[in-house]
C-alpha cells in the first residue's frame, strides 16, 4: 500500500500503482474527470481533473502515486487550468447540454463543481445531427466531446470494437461501424457506451425523457444464469431505464442487451392480470376464488381416485429460490408426491450428476472472479458471447490480455474466431475429444503428478482406457485434424492456471454425463481444481435460477441441499422441520412425467413458469401428455402455448416484481428485490403457492420469502449460513456457507473433496456414439442453441424492441449444402426428423460445418422442438438437443411448384 496526503489532510492508503485520482477519491474529495471511468484504461485527455502534485500541475487520472506524495486539488493554478479546459469543452456544445439533470450528466456536475453556467469562448455551430435508428442506443452528435470513453468501453469491456472517433478537430464524434446508421453497425447493444457517456451524447429511450426518476431498486437479472446486478430506475410506476450496478461483483458494471434493455414485457398488452378458467372448452377470466376453488376440487377428486402419485409438478428456473423451495415443499406435503422437477433436467442435470461424481458437489468449482488469473481458457460446447454475454466479454478481456484460448465446438462462434485452437468437432463426439486431450496430457507428462498422487483416484483405469484415444484415432471419430487435438492439449497442459468453462454443448447429449466426467478429468489431471489460486471448472447455466431451483430441492430424488430422498435420516430431519412426513420413494423426472401422463398414471400436471410445449424436445409427445392429463394448472406471465392447454392459468409476477434470491452459475446467492408491483391481480409464485395450499387445507409455513430461506438453511447444511439479512448486510455469498458466522466458499475443495473417498475421482468412461445419427433419409445433423437478442422461449424478449434487432428465427445452413439443396438465403425450408417437422427461413453461413444445420427455439412459429430428438442421457434424462438427424428441403411458395 502507498500512503498519500490529499489537501493537507491525514494520509490515506491506496494500493500500489494507484493513480492520484484514486487517492483523491479515497480521501473523500470529489473532482471531475470527464474522460475517466474506473472500468477503463486512463486516458488523460479532458484535463478537467488537473491537480498539483509531483512538483507540477498533472492530470490526476494518469499520474501514479508514490509514497508520501502530496496532492493539492485546490491549488489555484491547477483549478484555473482545469476550469479553462472545461470551459473550452463547453464552448463546443449547445446550451441544451446543461439542461440534463446533474445526476445523469457528469458534464453538468463538473460545471457545478467549477461554478460554470456558460463559456466566454466563441460558441460553435451545432448541426451534426441525431442518430436514433437503433431501438436502444441513441446518439446526439452535438453533445459528443470526443472523450473516447464509449470507444474504450466497447473495446476493453465488451470486446466488440464497434465504435471509433471519426472526424477532425472539433468535428470529431463517435461513429459506429462504417459510419452508417447505428442500427446497421456491429453494436451488440450492451449499453456500455451510453452508460459511460459523460454528457448524454449517447443515451437510451427512457433517459431522453429528462423528468426525474422516482426511485431506483437494485436487483438481480432474470435472464441468463450469469447473475448480473442491475439498478432499475422507475418513473410514473413504469421502468424508465435499467443500468448495470457499478459495484456488482459478477458483472462489474456491465450488462447485455437483454438484461439492460429488454424490460418492455412488464407492461405488455397481453400480460395476464387475472386468473383464467376453462369453461365449455374455452379459457375465460375468473376470480381468484373461483380458480382456487376449482383447483382444490379437482385435486381432491384426483387424490381420492388415484392417490398422490397421480400428481406431478414442474417448478421454475425463473422463479426465486424461496419460490422453488416452497414449490417442492408444496408438492411433497400438500400433494404428497416427490414427482417434482425443474428445467435443469433439460440442460445441466448432467453437470450436477457428473460434477458430484467427480468432486462431490453439484456446482462449479470456482468463482468467475478466478477467471482473472487464467492464462488459458478451455471453452467447450458454449457460445457465451450470445448466450451469456457478460461472461463472453470477460473471456475476451482475458484473451486480449494475453491468455490462450481453446474452443471445442462444431460451430464457428465469435470466440472460436479468437481462439488459438478451434477444435471443430462433429456433434456428439465430445467424450472422444476430451479423452484425446487427456491422452496427450498423460503421454507428454503434462499432468500434476503430486496432485494425482495425493488427491485423485482412478488414474490407472483412465490411463488404460486412454490408450485407445490417440489424436489420430479420435480425429477420425470427431472429424478434426489430429494436429488440432495435439495443439489444444499442449496449450492447456503447458499453462500455469488453466480454466475450463463449458455449456449445453457438453451436457445436452445422450451421453452428457459422460461428457462432464471426461471434461472433469482434464481439470483433475492438471490439478486445476481444489488448489489455492486455481481456476477450476465452471458450467454456464442457462436460465437465471436453474442452479437455485435444483439447490432448493425441486428434484424428484433430492431434497434441499442435494440430500437424498431415499435417506431416512434426511427425511426425518426434513419432516420434523415441516411438521409433515416426506414421501420415501423418488418421484418422476420431467420426461417420465410425460410418459406417465400418456399411460394414465399422472392425472394432474402443475407447471410453474415453463412453456414445456415450446422448450421441451419432441413437441408431439409433450402435446399428447398435456392432452392426456385430466387437469393442468399453469402459472405464467403470458398465455404461452402450454398455458393454452391448461384448465386453470394463474397470472404470475416477473423477476422485476418479486422478493427473494437467485443462485447464479458460480453458486452465488444474490438478492432479488421488487422494483414494480405486479399488474392487476397477478401475484408472485410464492403468494400463489400459499393460496393454493390454503385452498387444499395445507399449511406451508414460511409466511415471507425470508422465512422460506431461513427454513431451507435449517435443513440444508450447504446453505446454513445464508439469510436475507446477511445478504443485505454483506452482499452475495457462495454456497457452501455452512454457518451464520462462517465465510462462504467461492473456491471449493481446498480442504478436501466431498466424495466418499475424499479424493477427486477420474472417470474411465468410453466414448459412445450419439443416440441419433444421419442416414440416407435424414442426411444432416441439427444442432440447437440460442441467439444474443432473445432468451429461452422468447416470451419476454419478443415483447420488447429486441424483436427489431432479430425479428425471426433462421435455419443456418452451410453454403455448400444450400447449393446442393437448391436453397437460397431468405427462402423457406422444411426441416424433417424422425419426430416431426418445422419450417424456418434459411440463412447461409460458414459458421456451421457442411452436413450440419443450426437453429434456436425463441420463436413459436419456428417450431424447432417439434423436430428435436427424444433420445436422452441415460443417467439424468437430459435430452439430446445437440444431435438430431434431419432432412432439409426448400418449400415452394404458394401457387408455385419448385422444379
Amino acid at each position: 500500500m502507498t500512503r498519500v496526503r490529499v489537501d493537507g489532510a491525514a494520509a490515506v492508503e491506496v494500493p500500489d500503482g494507484s493513480t492520484a485520482l484514486a487517492a483523491v477519491r479515497a480521501a473523500g474529495v470529489e473532482i471531475p474527470a470527464l474522460c475517466h471511468d474506473e472500468r477503463l484504461t486512463p486516458q488523460g485527455s479532458c484535463r478537467v481533473c488537473l491537480v498539483r502534485a509531483a512538483g507540477g500541475v498533472v492530470a490526476a487520472c494518469t499520474t501514479p502515486v508514490s509514497e508520501g506524495m502530496r496532492i493539492d486539488t485546490r491549488a489555484p493554478e491547477s483549478r484555473d487550468a482545469a476550469r479553462a479546459a472545461l470551459e473550452l469543452i463547453l464552448s463546443e456544445l449547445p446550451p441544451r447540454a446543461l439542461e440534463v439533470p446533474p445526476e445523469r450528466s457528469e458534464l453538468v456536475r463538473a460545471c457545478l463543481h467549477f461554478g460554470l453556467t456558460g463559456t466566454s469562448f466563441p460558441a460553435a455551430a451545432h448541426d451534426r445531427g441525431l442518430d436514433h435508428s437503433h431501438p436502444y442506443v441513441k446518439l446526439d452528435r452535438d453533445l459528443c466531446i470526443a472523450c473516447g470513453r464509449c470507444v474504450a468501453m466497447c473495446a476493453e469491456v465488451q470486446g466488440t470494437f464497434a465504435l471509433e472517433l471519426a472526424g477532425r478537430g472539433f468535428d470529431t464524434a463517435v461513429s459506429a461501424g462504417d459510419g452508417g446508421p447505428w442500427a446497421e453497425s456491429p453494436c451488440v447493444a450492451c449499453g456500455g457506451c451510453a452508460d459511460t457517456c459523460p454528457t448524454g451524447a449517447l443515451s437510451e429511450p427512457g433517459l431522453l425523457d429528462l423528468r426525474p426518476i422516482s426511485r431506483t431498486t437494485t436487483t438481480t437479472c432474470g435472464y441468463c444464469g450469469v447473475g448480473c446486478a442491475l439498478d432499475v430506475h422507475v418513473r410514473d410506476e413504469g421502468i424508465a431505464a435499467i443500468t448495470p450496478h457499478r459495484a456488482a461483483p459478477v458483472n462489474r458494471g456491465h450488462a447485455c442487451v437483454k438484461g439492460r434493455f429488454a424490460h418492455g414485457f412488464t407492461d405488455a398488452a397481453d400480460r395476464l392480470t387475472r386468473p383464467l378458467v376453462r369453461r365449455r372448452g374455452q379459457l375465460e377470466r375468473a376470480t381468484w376464488a373461483e380458480a382456487l376453488a376449482l383447483i382444490s376440487q379437482r385435486y381432491a377428486r384426483i387424490r381420492e381416485r388415484h392417490g398422490p402419485e397421480a400428481f406431478a409438478l414442474i417448478s421454475s428456473a425463473r422463479a426465486t429460490n424461496e419460490e422453488n423451495y416452497l414449490a417442492q415443499k408444496f408438492a411433497r406435503t400438500a400433494l404428497g408426491t416427490n414427482s417434482v422437477d425443474n428445467c435443469s433436467r433439460l440442460c445441466h442435470a448432467p453437470s450436477a450428476t457428473g460434477l458430484t461424481a467427480a468432486f462431490g458437489l453439484a456446482g462449479g468449482t470456482n468463482s468467475l472472479d478466478d477467471l482473472d488469473r487464467a492464462d488459458c481458457v478451455l471453452l467447450a460446447g458454449a457460445n457465451p458471447t450470445e448466450a451469456h454475454p457478460v461472461v463472453g466479454a470477460r473471456i475476451k478481456q482475458r484473451v486480449l490480455s494475453g491468455a490462450r484460448l481453446v474452443v471445442v465446438d462444431p460451430r464457428r462462434t465469435e470466440l472460436a474466431g479468437l481462439a488459438d485452437v478451434h477444435v471443430r468437432c462433429k456433434p456428439g463426439s465430445n467424450v472422444a475429444v476430451f479423452h484425446a486431450l487427456a491422452h496427450v496430457l498423460l503421454g507428454e507428462d503434462l499432468v500434476d503428478e503430486e496432485f494425482l498422487r495425493e488427491r485423485a483416484s482412478g488414474r490407472a483405469e483412465l490411463a488404460a482406457l486412454l490408450r485407445d484415444y490417440a489424436p489420430e484415432t479420435v480425429g477420425a471419430i470427431a472429424e478434426v485434424p489430429a494436429r488440432d487435438l495435439l495443439a489444444a492439449a499442449r496449450l492447456f497442459g503447458r499453462s500455469r492456471n488453466p480454466a475450463i468453462i463449458y455449456g449445453l454443448g457438453v451436457t445436452e447429449h445422450a451421453h452428457g454425463t459422460d461428457g462432464v466426467r471426461a471434461l472433469a478429468n482434464l481439470a483433475i489431471l492438471r490439478g486445476s481444481v481444489g488448489e489455492p489460486g486455481c481456476c477450476g471448472i465452471l458450467p454456464l447455466r442457462g436460465q437465471n435460477n436453474v442452479q437455485g431451483a435444483s439447490d432448493m430441492g425441486a428434484l424428484p430424488d433430492l431434497l434441499p441441499g442435494y440430500q437424498a430422498v431415499a435417506d431416512p435420516a434426511v427425511r426425518h430431519r426434513t419432516a420434523r422441520a415441516w411438521r409433515h412426513p416426506v414421501p420415501a420413494e423418488p418421484g418422476l423426472r420431467i420426461p417420465e412425467m410425460f410418459d406417465a401422463a400418456i399411460s394414465g398414471r399422472v392425472r394432474a400436471l402443475h407447471v410453474i413458469g415453463e412453456d414445456i410445449l415450446q422448450s421441451d424436445p419432441d413437441t408431439a409427445h409433450v402435446r399428447e401428455a398435456l392432452r392426456s392429463c385430466e387437469f393442468v394448472v399453469c402459472h405464467d406471465l403470458f398465455l404461452s402455448r402450454t398455458a393454452q392447454h391448461a384448465d386453470v392459468v394463474l397470472p404470475a409476477a416477473s423477476f422485476l416484481e418479486k422478493e427473494g434470491t437467485f443462485v447464479n452459475f458460480d453458486r452465488r446467492f444474490q438478492r432479488v428485490r421488487a422494483a414494480l408491483d405486479p399488474p392487476g391481480e397477478a401475484a408472485d409464485d410464492f403468494r400463489i403457492l400459499h393460496r393454493l395450499a390454503d385452498a387444499l387445507g395445507a399449511d406451508l409455513g414460511c409466511p415471507a420469502p425470508s422465512d422460506a430461506l431461513a427454513e431451507c438453511a435449517s435443513i440444508a447444511p450447504l446453505f446454513a449460513g445464508v439469510s436475507h439479512e446477511r445478504l443485505d448486510r454483506e452482499g452475495p455469498l457462495h454456497w457452501p456457507c455452512r454457518a451464520p458466522g462462517e465465510p462462504d466458499e467461492p473456491a471449493l475443495f481446498l480442504d478436501g473433496f466431498a466424495t466418499p473417498s475424499g479424493r477427486a475421482e477420474l472417470a474411465a468412461v468410453p466414448y459412445r456414439p450419439p443416440g441419433d445419427a444421419p442416414d440416407a433419409e435424414h442426411p444432416l445433423t441439427l444442432v440447437t442453441g440460442r441467439r444474443l437478442e432473445h432468451y429461452n422461449t422468447g416470451s419476454m424478449t419478443r415483447r420488447t424492441p429486441d424483436l427489431r434487432l432479430l425479428p425471426g428465427e433462421t435455419l443456418d445452413v452451410h453454403p455448400d449444402d444450400a447449393a446442393r439443396l437448391g436453397l437460397s438465403d431468405g427462402e423457406a425450408a422444411r426441416v424433417t426428423s424422425r419426430w416431426g417437422a418445422a419450417v424456418l427461413t434459411a440463412r447461409t453461413t460458414r459458421d456451421v460445418r457442411p452436413g450440419e444445420v443450426f437453429a434456436a427455439f425463441h420463436f413459436p412459429g419456428a417450431e424447432i422442438n417439434a423436430v428435436t430428438s427424444s433420445h436422452a442421457d441415460a443417467a439424468t434424462g437430459c435430452p439430446e438437443y445437440k444431435v438430431t438427424a434431419v432432412d432439409v428441403r426448400p418449400v415452394a411458395p404458394p401457387g408455385r411448384e419448385r422444379r
